[in-house]
């Protein structure tokens, strides 16, 4: 564990944990998460950055060296808050190491859009980008938090409907909506991001009454039949490591990484953090064999 993310883990302890116990409001937060992630994780230099319309609008961000794959990327924010542009700098980062061209979709979050609202953007998006001609083959999805769990929930759908992307990846992904998992309880006082404490409220006002067991939403219940290869991240000391870790239930053949003591999502860090970078390699990696099986197998 190196010095610096020690450093992070108390940081982000004494300020963002400490600011998300006390936030109510999703819309000033939707800003405020804006500001910081400009001035913290910039898009690299060499990515070039395009708003395009996919049923709902994106950001395409494209490296200089870019081959033949598209990564479609879902943003964390528990669903209420995050966008395109918070994400940018994250996954600006780890288009340029896989050499992909990437794509934000900008999903409608609660609670003024309630689940499923997230999920059906999500399809919208991937339906545009089919009838654009890019081939299931030529895809990767991927996300973090609740972004994570709206791509594997995305991929539920594809592999049911027998159109399975090259592959798909998680950071730290919310998967259960239920709370069920004894994380939930054993890392409370752990997490050095997320306050177990809100989990729930922010839960309802995503959901509003709608069943938390939907695999729409939680794709922990979701079935996935002949899937893709799908790498999962997430840290021991995490509220959402069971999410992470319960996947291989309904994903047996999943790779799920637990790394240690690390906070929620710590790729977004990799300007600071050694330990991003390496699991942003590794993901690039992963995205790169993906698409190249994919290629020689034609699936």
């Amino acid at each position: 564990m190196s010095w610096r993310a020690k450093a992070l883990r108390a940081v982000l302890r004494l300020t963002v944990r400490q600011h998300l116990i006390r936030a109510r409001d999703p819309e000033p937060e939707r800003a405020r998460f804006d500001r910081w992630a400009a001035r913290f994780c910039p898009v690299p230099r060499g990515v070039r950055q395009s708003k395009v319309s996919l049923g709902c609008s994106a950001l395409r961000l494209d490296p200089a060296q870019a081959g033949d794959g598209t990564l479609l990327y879902f943003h964390g924010g528990a669903y209420l808050t995050g966008s395109p542009r918070t994400h940018a700098g994250l996954v600006g980062e780890l288009s340029k190491r896989a050499g992909v061209t990437a794509l934000l979709p900008r999903y409608r979050l609660g609670p003024e859009h309630p689940a499923p609202a997230a999920f059906n953007d999500a399809l919208a998006t991937w339906r545009a980008l089919r009838f654009k001609g890019i081939a299931p083959q030529k895809i990767v999805l991927g996300g973090d938090s609740a972004g994570g769990g709206l791509a594997l929930a995305l991929l539920s759908q594809l592999c049911r409907d027998g159109t399975p992307p090259a592959g798909a990846f998680a950071f730290s992904p919310w998967t259960d909506l239920t709370l069920s998992g004894a994380s939930h309880r054993e890392n409370a006082a752990l997490d050095h991001y997320l306050p177990a404490s809100r989990l729930a409220e922010a839960r309802d006002m995503v959901l509003q009454g709608r069943d938390p067991a939907d695999p729409r939403i939680s794709p922990l219940f979701a079935i996935f039949p002949n899937p893709p290869p799908v790498l999962i991240h997430v840290a021991a000391t995490e509220i959402l490591r069971d999410d992470a870790l319960r996947m291989a239930e309904v994903l047996p053949g999943a790779d799920i990484r637990c790394a240690r003591d690390l906070p929620h999502v710590w790729p977004f860090f990799h300007a600071i953090l050694p330990e991003a970078r390496i699991t942003l390699d590794e993901t690039a990696a992963f995205i790169r064999q993906c698409l190249a099986q994919a290629s020689l197998t034609g699936r």
